[in-house]
């Protein structure tokens, strides 16, 4: 939010000799972010001074309209002359003041002014704009000054277009709404400054009348607690927005419009109130507020057709909604420049309807910014009567003696607050006295007492079994506070962080990394040092993506846990595997030019319990029970740990060097070798074996099993798969599970042989079904001891084998501890592994 100094001076008195570092050090002590502050006399300099233009004359024979004026710039240039300037703006005429920068000056961004020839005239300066001036975007034309306006010819023009203010930016945090207004920071720099604050909110305003000023149902009293209205007939409809406050709004980043809708505006930044202004000639009956029905559509102001939910709040007439409450007006109910009677409404909505609704439609208007964020429920009638007031005063008319004011706000619930908590919390000796005093700086209702089983609370100390209690009512503009916490983040706030001790725990005795980390580090160095480039996705994805990986109706990866307030109702699951996010990462860096792509990523996926139910609601009052801790965590969807790659393009790039390598499914399958490898988990546990699972292609697809278990799948994605994403053919991908790996057996020191070896190759004839895994498994269970290794490294199908068959070729070394195996050993280990070979899978020596 964006304000100047000058507006903030009407509610407090702020030093006149206030420095800025001062103010930027008063706000971030109560923890509001400073942006920027910025001194607006420093964003222009040399001479910027109001001119009159005495006469213009139309340049022709260009591309575009271009006048030749002489301005009054009084003696501002020296010589008392008229300046002569060329400008393109059509805005003005003969008689109108307007801002000039004579030669020599420098506007925001640097952009230095001189005297030179253009379009064939001379032109010694600049009439400017509003954005010129750095004042706003306006750059439609110059600006205008009113005909009220005292300035003469060659005065400074700074403070005549507030140049000579302050303009304060602060980033405002989501619990603290009340500060997006001028009486929010006013009375939070009130409290650091020790200054008077004159709240505006507390301005008096006349209450409802027993007959309404327009007549409105409220259907749903929860989304609309407070609903408030009066008319004002007979407006100007040309009336003017007056200068002083189209300079505020232009600070505030808030574009001009017409003055009613100006003044809801103005409203909103001083008081925090959003408000709506109708037309009452364009309602058609009575107005309804209630929840929209299901596909009911409204047009918003910024002419978008919106088909709305059942969560949506709505603002009806007759014929059918006129405002989507809360967030935005509708187009047919709008005030238009013939608009003479005005409605103005201002209520009281629910936050959380505004905040989802906004989200929804992604519609972030300064409105429901408020709304979400908590405004005070107590201030419709005052900003009414401040917006009525702003009206019949600028375009005269006359306001409605009736006032409709529909109040259902509930009062605040007491908190009753440990006069100790606070210092036994942050580590400060506060006194009652300062706790109490603090509070109702807030402007909390204090009242202090003995919380005691039996006896009334009292105020004259602590009596003996009794704890000393402060029962505190929130002020009605502060909705954040409504725990123990909350006042006491309060009172150290309000204290100042800077009384807070500043101590580092003692880290604990420990044993450094727990295996599953250290098994997580081994891992993604694995893959690091294979080229594969991590990654992190968001965990969020949408309701499709299951049907884009063609995942089957009861594949139990589709039942996904739903976020309860997503970040985009595009995505509002959690993801239950991780190649969903990752292929859009892949899909996303392919479209910015990228061809050969290996990407990795090891993230938690969640899986729901189903019938758990919701957990029950924890305060922050006290720390939660054991129990308590094991009904939520009962709750809380199963996180495990995955894993997951994925490949397109060239593994090994083509050159001089020779022809490259495209990757493909047994790059895939070997990184999940990799994985289990780094896992430490010997060779003689896993097992690599064909299988069909989505979203892998069904003939190249494998999975990984541990100890019979399977943990993960690899190979090459379903073509489907790959031309739903708008993938590359043959992009490949693994995922598996690490939690569900056993943890790492304790390895024994390797034996280390200083014989030479026996090497033997054999190859074997098996039907094309048996996984070459299990083969390999055969040949070391039939050697037997003195087999050292066995590594595949041919296979082969030919027509002379037969179909169905094929030949795995496998390098056998066999080497003893304490001696030279003779030829005869090493034959017979051989002859034994393939007969164990040929006996489980009827496999056959090749050429025998």
């Amino acid at each position: 939010m964006r304000v100047s100094v000058s507006w903030l001076r009407e509610y407090l008195d702020l030093p006149a000799d206030l420095p800025a570092a001062d103010l930027e050090q008063a706000l971030v002590d109560l923890g509001i972010e400073v942006e920027s502050i910025v001194d607006l006399r420093s964003t222009v300099t040399g001479a910027l001074v109001v001119g009159e233009v005495l006469d213009i004359e139309e340049l022709t024979g260009f591309k575009k309209p271009i006048r030749f004026c002489r301005v009054d710039v009084g003696a501002a240039n020296g010589t008392g002359e008229p300046q002569e300037i060329v400008c393109g703006a059509r805005n003005f005429a003969p008689g109108d003041r307007v801002v000039v920068i004579l030669p020599g000056g420098v506007l925001p961004g640097g952009f230095a002014i001189g005297a030179r020839k253009t379009y064939g005239r001379n032109s010694n300066g600049m009439i400017c704009s509003a954005k010129e001036l750095g004042l706003g975007d306006d750059h439609s034309g110059i600006v205008v000054l009113p005909e009220d306006t005292p300035a003469k010819p060659g005065d400074d023009a700074r403070p005549v277009v507030g140049l000579d203010d302050v303009v304060v930016e602060v980033e405002i945090t989501p619990d603290r709404g009340y500060a997006l207004s001028v009486r929010g920071i006013a009375r939070e720099l009130a409290h650091a400054l020790g200054v008077p604050f004159r709240d505006p909110g507390l301005a008096p305003a006349p209450g409802a009348t027993a007959e309404p000023a327009y007549p409105v149902q409220v259907r749903d009293t929860v989304g609309c607690d407070r609903f408030a209205a009066r008319m004002v007939r007979g407006i100007d409809p040309t009336a003017q927005t007056p200068g002083w406050m189209r300079q505020r709004l232009t600070v505030a980043g808030v574009r001009s419009i017409s003055l009613p809708v100006d003044i809801t505006n103005y409203v909103m930044l001083e008081l925090g109130q959003p408000m709506h202004a109708f037309d009452a000639a364009r309602i058609t009956g009575p107005l309804v507020v209630r929840r929209a029905a299901a596909g009911e559509k409204v047009t918003t102001l910024d002419g978008v057709a919106r088909t709305l939910t059942a969560e949506d709040m709505v603002i009806c007439d007759d014929t059918g909604p006129v405002s989507l409450a809360a967030v935005m007006g509708g187009e047919t109910s709008e005030v238009v420049a013939s608009t003479t009677d005005v409605l103005f409404e201002a209520a009281h909505w629910d936050p959380v309807m505004v905040g989802r609704t906004a989200r929804r439609h992604k519609l972030f208007s300064e409105a429901a910014k408020r709304w979400e964020r908590g405004v005070d429920p107590a201030l419709p009638l005052v900003a009414i009567e401040r917006a009525v007031g702003l009206l019949t005063a600028h375009a005269g008319g006359t306001a409605g003696a009736e006032i409709l004011d529909l109040d259902h706000v509930r009062p605040r619930t007491p908190v009753t607050l440990p006069v100790d908590l606070p210092g036994r919390r942050v580590g400060v000796a506060y006194s009652p006295e300062r706790v109490v005093s603090l509070l109702e700086q807030v402007g909390c209702h204090v009242t202090r007492g003995v919380d005691r089983l039996g006896e009334d609370p009292g105020t004259a100390g602590v009596p003996a079994g009794g704890a000393d209690v402060l029962t505190v009512v929130p002020p009605s503009w502060r909705p954040d506070l409504t725990d123990p916490a909350d006042l006491v983040e309060e009172v150290v706030r309000l204290d100042g962080y800077d009384r807070v001790p500043s101590v580092l725990p003692t880290a604990p005795p420990g044993r450094g990394l727990t295996w599953q980390q250290r098994r997580r580090r081994a891992v993604a160095r694995s893959l690091a040092e294979r080229g594969y480039v991590e990654v992190l996705a968001h965990p969020f994805v949408a309701g499709s993506l299951a049907d884009l990986l063609g995942l089957p109706a009861d594949d139990p990866r589709r039942a996904a846990v739903r976020v309860a307030n997503p970040l985009s109702e595009e995505e509002p699951l959690l993801r239950t595997t991780l190649l969903g996010p990752l292929l859009g990462i892949l899909r996303r860096n392919l479209g910015r030019g990228h061809r050969d792509l290996a990407l990795y990523e090891i993230g938690a996926v969640f899986h729901p319990r189903p019938g758990v139910g919701a957990p029950s609601p924890m305060g922050v009052d006290r720390r939660p029970t054991d129990a308590e801790f094991a009904a939520a965590d009962a709750v809380v969807p199963d996180q495990p740990r995955h894993v997951a790659v994925v490949l397109t393009g060239d593994v090994e790039p083509a050159g001089w060097w020779g022809v490259g390598r495209p990757a493909g499914w047994a790059d895939a399958v070997e990184a999940g070798r990799a994985v289990l490898a780094a896992a430490d988990l010997p060779a003689d546990r896993v097992e690599v074996r064909a299988a069909e699972h989505a979203p892998w292609h069904p003939g190249r697809c494998a999975e990984l099993l541990v100890d019979g278990v399977v943990v993960g799948h690899a190979g090459e994605l379903h073509p489907a798969v790959l031309a739903a994403l708008e993938l590359p053919k043959r992009t490949s991908a693994m995922e598996l599970d690490l939690d569900a790996l056993p943890a790492a057996p304790v390895a024994p020191a390797p034996t280390i042989s200083g014989f030479p070896p026996a090497l033997i190759d054999v190859a074997l004839v098996v039907d094309e079904r048996v996984p070459a895994a299990q083969v390999q498994q055969a040949l070391v269970e039939g050697a037997g001891e003195l087999l050292e290794g066995v590594r595949l490294f041919d296979v082969y199908a030919s027509e002379q084998l037969g179909a169905g068959r094929r030949s795995l070729a496998y390098k056998l070394t066999f080497r003893a501890p304490d001696r030279t195996l003779t030829v005869e050993e090493a034959v017979a280990a051989r002859d034994a592994a393939v007969a164990r070979a040929a006996e489980r899978f009827g496999a056959t020596l090749r050429g025998a």
